[in-house]
């Protein structure tokens, strides 16, 4: 038995996050959607995905298949009622298909889906990663206390609320840091380390060989992925990991892909100064949409960077691969392979990208292979 990861209408609706992963490969909580499912179902998980991510990601095999909307994310109840179904049974809440076990391809179909009435979770655009990262944080943290190794936290660190709620694995670090669990837990993965004078409230994930600069100020509930230095003021964000925002500087209510830096003192808004609520990119309508919140910060693709003392305004949106610079605010969409700022944009070289992919693959001891360059390539034709 294998499950199914499938991406519905809805998945542009998670670009530019998505230009270089399945939905499924999101990050929110602790870990990726994928990697939720098959740790509640104890089976290996596959992406009915886009062409494109073949070769890079993992497509189904010839086994049979449960199917489970990649936007959705697991609690027990719900993992408990699909490993329930029956073949040619479904599940959907209103008009989302949430799972099924089709009895074969052909034979696939929704339309005799039961209602689900119980409380589940369902992703409908990137500021839900934020916005849900709080609940994410929760249930993953009550699954990664019961299957990974503790180290006991140093005498050095101050903890506000609960001291078992500070975890930490295998080779953490965290010495002279202020902890406050009373809103969640805090995180700290395999190798990790938190460096002195931080302060950390929950709910709260650091994944595994990331860092935290010295003094830096992180609200929760936020989620920095592995391989991330990270300092300065966050709060309510999630990095997906393989990113940088090492220095001062303020991010707030936001997404980062993999591969991206934030230079120096690089902030964004989260809130406009009228209090109304923030409109994004929305590349499926090629126009700004409302996205019904009042805070709503910086999305960020992969390999995106910004230059020092770059300032982003509420709600701005910016491709893979773009570079930002220079002083004033640049428009709230910013393309990907953009090369420019506030005064104009030129097109970034696609083999200059590379070249620079390239270097930033060799400090994490990645190859770029012929994979990720054609999935690059894509993006600027479908861009």
């Amino acid at each position: 038995m294998e499950a199914v990861l499938f991406e519905d209408h809805k998945w542009m609706n998670f670009l530019p996050l998505v230009y270089t992963r399945p939905v499924g490969e999101l990050r929110i909580g602790i870990f990726t959607i994928a990697e939720k499912w098959s740790r509640a179902l104890n089976m290996n998980v596959a992406h009915n995905s886009r062409q494109e991510m073949r070769g890079l990601f993992s497509f189904p095999s010839d086994k049979e298949q449960i199917l489970i909307n990649a936007r959705c994310l697991p609690t027990p109840a719900l993992t408990e009622a699909i490993l329930g179904l029956l073949p040619g049974e479904a599940i959907k809440k209103d008009d989302t298909v949430i799972a099924s076990y089709p009895k074969n391809a052909e034979e696939l179909s929704f339309e005799n889906a039961k209602e689900w009435k119980l409380e589940c979770y369902i992703l409908n655009q990137i500021p839900d990663i934020f916005s849900l990262n709080h609940i994410a944080l929760e249930l993953d943290a009550a699954v990664w206390s019961h299957s990974e190794t503790h180290t006991i936290v140093s005498d050095s660190n101050k903890i506000i609320g609960d001291p078992s709620k500070v975890l930490l694995a295998s080779g953490a670090k965290a010495e002279g840091c202020i902890f406050n669990t009373t809103n969640g837990p805090i995180v700290i993965d395999e190798d990790a380390e938190v460096m002195e004078g931080s302060m950390i409230r929950g709910p709260f994930y650091l994944g595994a060989h990331s860092q935290i600069k010295m003094g830096a100020k992180i609200y929760g509930a936020t989620t920095i992925g592995p391989h991330c230095k990270v300092g300065g003021e966050i709060s309510n964000s999630v990095i997906m990991g393989y990113s940088n925002k090492a220095h001062d500087g303020f991010l707030g209510n936001s997404v980062l892909g993999e591969w991206c830096n934030l230079g120096a003192d690089t902030n964004n808004s989260n809130l406009k100064n009228n209090y109304s609520r923030v409109k994004i990119w929305s590349y499926q309508k090629n126009d700004f949409v409302d996205t019904g919140l009042t805070f709503c910060g910086l999305i960020m693709g992969d390999h995106a960077k910004s230059g020092i003392n770059t300032m982003f305004n509420t709600g701005t949106v910016v491709g893979p691969f773009a570079n930002v610079f220079g002083g004033g605010f640049p428009p709230k969409y910013i393309p990907a392979f953009a090369w420019g700022g506030a005064e104009g944009f030129e097109n970034y070289d696609f083999q200059k990208a590379m070249q620079t992919a390239e270097r930033v693959f060799a400090r994490r001891n990645i190859s770029l292979t012929k994979e990720y360059q054609e999935l690059y390539a894509n993006i600027i034709e479908k861009a």
